[in-house]
C-alpha cells in the first residue's frame, strides 16, 4: 500500500505543477461541479423515466441508470468511504484547491464511480452516445485529479466499482426482457 501511496502521491504532484491556467482550471470546475451529487446523471435517468409514456424502452432503461446509480452510491458512499478513510490528496500532500474543500474521505471518488456508470449504460442503449458518455466520465476523473481531491487510484477504483455496477445491473435487466419475449411467443 505505501508504493501505492507514494505513485499517487508523485502523481499528485505532477498534476499540481501544471494547474494554474485560468481557461483549464475553469473547464476542470465546470466539469466537476456538474457530476456534485450525481445531479448531471440523476437530471438525465429522470429525464428518460419521464418518456416512457412516448419512449417506453427509453423511460426503462431511464429506470435501470437511476437503479445503477443508486446502487453504486451506497456500495461507495455508506460502505467503502468510511471503511477506508482516505484522507483527501490536498489534506496528505497540504495543497492550494480552487473549489469547496470536499468533507467526506477520498477513496473512491463517487464523481467517476458515477460517470463511468452512466457511461456503461448508454453503451447497452447506444454504442455511439457510450462513447461520449465515457470521454465525459474519463474528463470527470481527470478534473477530480487536477481539482486536488482524488488520487489516481480513487479514480480508477471508482471507474470500475460504476462499471461493474452498471454491466451487473443491465445485464439483469437484459435478462428480465428475455424472460419476457420468451414468455410473450
Amino acid at each position: 500500500m505505501e508504493l501505492i501511496q507514494a505513485i499517487d502521491d508523485i502523481i499528485m504532484m505532477y498534476i499540481n505543477d501544471i494547474r494554474g491556467i485560468p481557461l483549464l482550471d475553469t473547464i476542470m470546475k465546470w466539469i466537476s461541479f456538474l457530476g456534485n451529487n450525481g445531479f448531471i446523471y440523476i437530471v438525465i435517468g429522470v429525464a428518460m423515466v419521464l418518456c416512457i409514456k412516448k419512449y417506453p424502452k427509453v423511460g426503462r432503461w431511464g429506470l435501470v441508470l437511476l437503479i445503477s446509480l443508486l446502487i453504486s452510491t451506497i456500495i461507495v458512499n455508506l460502505f467503502i468511504k468510511p471503511y477506508v478513510a482516505r484522507i483527501r490528496p490536498f489534506d496528505r500532500l497540504m495543497l492550494d484547491v480552487i473549489i469547496e474543500k470536499p468533507k467526506d474521505f477520498s477513496f473512491p471518488s463517487g464523481h467517476t464511480t458515477a460517470g463511468f456508470g452512466t457511461a456503461i449504460v448508454f453503451m447497452y442503449i447506444n454504442k455511439k452516445l457510450g462513447i461520449l458518455a465515457l470521454m465525459f466520465a474519463v474528463l470527470m476523473g481527470i478534473s477530480r485529479m487536477y481539482l486536488m481531491v482524488h488520487f489516481p487510484t480513487d479514480v480508477i477504483v471508482g471507474a470500475i466499482i460504476g462499471s461493474i455496477t452498471s454491466v451487473v445491473v443491465c445485464e439483469i435487466y437484459t435478462l428480465i426482457c428475455m424472460r419476457k419475449r420468451k414468455r410473450t411467443s
